[in-house]
């Protein structure tokens, strides 16, 4: 709550504003998760990015807040809403597919649980050994992403590469029946 302090807010107010924007987070990801149209879900979502993006600024990580409203609250849910125009969302699934569906919902579920024990017990730790710079400035993102986390960073930068090609392979096939 560095933010906070550099404005001379009391404690108080710091707490306030913390409860505020998680309770839209929560709120705006339960009313997404209940809503039965996809575009007023993906509304929702919107207002849950824009929520996280204040909490970052309240951590006084102006630049993170910043690429959290640009990234995902803008690119991100203008291709999910193109998504959503695209299929029809009306024509349901089979119930064959509605198994797979739940499977690797399970599934993905899961991986996600991993992922965040794995980051809160070992990437945490590390990032208290950064020193005094702003976690949140745009050079201290670079040095930890050109230094410490280069390896994590090419291989996410080739499963998003790997991603877009077999996008494009699936979409030529279904071009070409």
């Amino acid at each position: 709550m560095a933010l906070c302090q550099k404005y001379n807010l009391p404690y108080k107010m710091q707490e306030f504003l913390f409860f505020i924007l998680a309770i839209i987070c929560v709120g705006a990801v339960l009313a997404m998760i209940l809503t039965k149209n996809p575009a007023y879900s993906a509304l929702w979502l919107v207002l849950a990015f824009l929520g996280i993006a204040g909490i970052f600024g309240l951590l006084d990580a102006p630049f993170i807040a910043a690429i959290q409203i640009i990234i995902y609250a803008g690119a991100i849910m203008v291709l999910f809403i193109f998504v959503i125009m695209m299929i029809d969302v009306r024509k349901g699934l089979s119930p064959e597919k509605k198994k797979w569906t739940l499977f690797l919902s399970g599934f993905l579920g899961l991986v996600l649980l991993f992922e965040l024990i794995t980051a809160a017990t070992g990437v945490f730790s590390q990032l208290k050994t950064v020193g005094t710079e702003n976690i949140g400035s745009p050079a201290g993102l670079g040095r930890l992403l050109f230094t410490d986390f280069l390896y994590p960073f090419e291989i996410t930068s080739v499963l998003i590469i790997a991603a877009l090609v077999g996008a494009i392979v699936l979409a030529k096939k279904k071009e070409n029946e």
